[in-house]
């Protein structure tokens, strides 16, 4: 009796710039809050003169990837299946084009990211040079098809996102923009661009994105839940998750599905106790959110610490902020301080980014911020 054939089951990685549990920037129906830059991108393109490299900078989670594959759909999509008052870069939603770029499998469309380490089980800290060497063979590539008037774009890259270049990628991929092929758009994604190469920089048209308005971020987080079949939250929550989500979309939604507000809660009774600290609650949250089923609290906490002591630190610096922030401010950070605890913010997230590069303990990491915040607090 002959064996039956073996089934082998294919590992389908996680992607780094997807909020786990909701859908991905490129499968978001609509973009709240953006049109000025929707407009802006279909105008050039409706040009025929479009610049061959775009940044599109901003806060994270406001949209710049959705605005990076909504561009995409639209320039690698006929002429008649787009928006025909050039007003927005919509297209529908049976167009080819859009259905290959949500599934990544358009011939024209090259996205670099930080791959999945399928051995590791992890994404690695930065995108390594080897993702930005898929260029090379993706620009020799031209997608089939006759050209016609007003459709100038054939290829589209999509770096998501560019501030996680290492220093040999970010080379590789100047040398693209330098000589830009022909019909080619690259979109560029940056939440710090001022880390970026100025030579990067410099051959770039910006688009400065903003935070989204209280009614444009209720709109999109409200999208996103329904999208992945979540419950809202209680009419009461969303003033405090607007507040803490600060104008992105990604916070709010990382909130309202990790138990963002009693997070919160712990973080500003932590800052609130210091110089003291209440070392056996510390630990306790610690243990909490090291564990391996805690990931977006892990993320969420720390989101919500970093946040709340460059809140601390700008008011500080302006004496502008909430009456509780400034109040606090004057209390731990006197005008000496300033530097201390700028410096602080940068070592935590450093800490972090390594902490989870080299897959080290996430209990460990949370106990040495708090000790290091805590320190501040005490200098005299």
């Amino acid at each position: 009796m002959a064996r039956a054939p073996a089934v082998q089951e294919i590992e389908i990685p996680p992607e780094a710039d997807r909020l786990e549990g909701f859908p991905h920037p490129r499968e978001t129906r609509r973009l709240f809050g953006h049109a000025n830059a929707e407009r802006e991108l279909a105008a050039a393109l409706a040009s025929g003169r479009i610049h061959h490299a775009w940044l599109l900078t901003g806060p994270e989670g406001i949209g710049k990837a959705t605005l990076a594959y909504r561009f995409a759909a639209y320039a690698l999509a006929d002429g008649e299946a787009r928006d025909p008052t050039g007003a927005s870069l919509e297209v529908p939603e049976d167009a080819p084009a859009l259905r290959m770029v949500k599934a990544l499998s358009h011939p024209g469309l090259l996205v670099i990211r930080r791959p999945w380490l399928f051995r590791e089980k992890r994404f690695p800290a930065v995108i390594p040079v080897d993702e930005v060497r898929r260029l090379r063979e993706f620009l020799a590539h031209t997608p089939g098809g006759e050209s016609r008037l007003g459709e100038v774009i054939q290829r589209v890259v999509i770096v998501d996102s560019a501030d996680e270049l290492n220093v040999q990628a970010a080379n590789a991929l100047l040398k693209s923009l330098e000589e830009p092929p022909v019909r080619t758009v690259f979109l560029l994604i940056s939440s710090q661009p001022g880390r970026l190469l100025p030579t990067i920089r410099s051959r770039c048209r910006t688009i400065a994105l903003s935070h989204l308005n209280p009614s444009d971020l209720r709109a999109a987080a409200e999208q996103a839940l329904g999208a992945a079949e979540k419950s809202k939250p209680a009419e009461a929550d969303w003033p405090r998750l607007i507040h803490l989500a600060g104008g992105s979309v990604r916070r709010l939604l990382s909130l309202a599905t990790s138990d963002g507000l009693e997070l919160a809660e712990r973080v500003s009774a932590l800052l609130n106790a210091l110089p003291k600290v209440d070392w056996i609650a510390a630990h306790a949250l610690a243990e909490d959110l090291s564990s391996a089923t805690s990931e977006q609290r892990f993320e969420t906490f720390f989101d919500l610490l970093l946040d709340a002591a460059a809140r601390l630190t700008r008011a500080a610096a302006t004496g502008e902020g909430e009456p509780e922030d400034l109040a606090l401010a004057r209390r731990l950070i006197p005008e000496d301080r300033l530097a201390s605890w700028a410096e602080v913010w940068e070592t935590i997230v450093r800490d972090k980014a390594e902490a989870l590069a080299l897959n080290l303990d996430r209990k460990a990491l949370i106990l040495d911020a708090i000790q290091k915040i805590a320190v501040a607090a005490r200098m005299p």
